[in-house]
């Protein structure tokens, strides 16, 4: 891409924000990938069906990551929902029945919130909340946190999709159900390797 140094001088004489536009125009693009799962598309079952994965990880997802690299769409929201997803499959682990946070995650829940049940209903209003679609998640610091759309946020330890699409196959409209049900396939050691 070139620029011409009227175009540059413009830019920055209208301000950071333009500086900031202009510099990451300048930047090279790098190219995206859906990151490998660590585990079947069935072996979340049955909390997400394979039917589920199978659609949200190699049709929705692996969209986001396509449109992004063919600079088709809206570059911020595909990069986003790339980067979310990419973050939202590697937490997940085959189901367990008592599935709760060990180690610096449940160190961090029960120093922000009291207890793991705490969190848990904190969570669930927070994502109640949303009107809409969007994502729920833990920060760094253990805040519960709501992303609107999509949004890179680099303070994420612990990422729940909370568009339709990641429930309604299996829960149809219960979304408590679902997010009742998710606890189950945390991988805690990934959320801990976050913080």
């Amino acid at each position: 891409m070139i620029f011409r140094v009227e175009e540059l001088s413009i830019a920055i004489n209208n301000g950071m924000d333009d500086i900031r536009r202009t510099l990451t125009l300048l930047e090279a693009r790098q190219e995206l990938q859906l990151d490998r799962l660590s585990y079947k598309l069935g072996d979340l079952d049955p909390v997400l069906s394979q039917e589920n994965v199978a659609a949200h990880y190699n049709k929705l997802a692996r969209n986001y990551v396509k449109r992004y690299n063919a600079g088709e769409g809206d570059d911020d929201f595909n990069q986003a929902g790339a980067y979310l997803h990419n973050m939202l499959f590697a937490q997940f682990q085959a189901p367990k029945s008592s599935n709760r946070p060990t180690d610096s995650s449940l160190a961090l829940i029960e120093s922000r919130w009291d207890s793991w049940d705490n969190f848990r209903k904190e969570f669930e209003r927070e994502a109640m909340s949303i009107q809409g679609s969007g994502w729920v998640y833990m920060s760094r610091s253990g805040d519960i946190k709501t992303i609107r759309n999509h949004q890179i946020r680099r303070d994420i330890a612990l990422l729940i999709d909370w568009w339709e699409h990641a429930w309604y196959m299996d829960y149809g409209p219960d979304k408590a159900s679902y997010l009742n049900n998710i606890w189950r396939i945390i991988d805690w050691s990934v959320v801990n390797s976050r913080l």
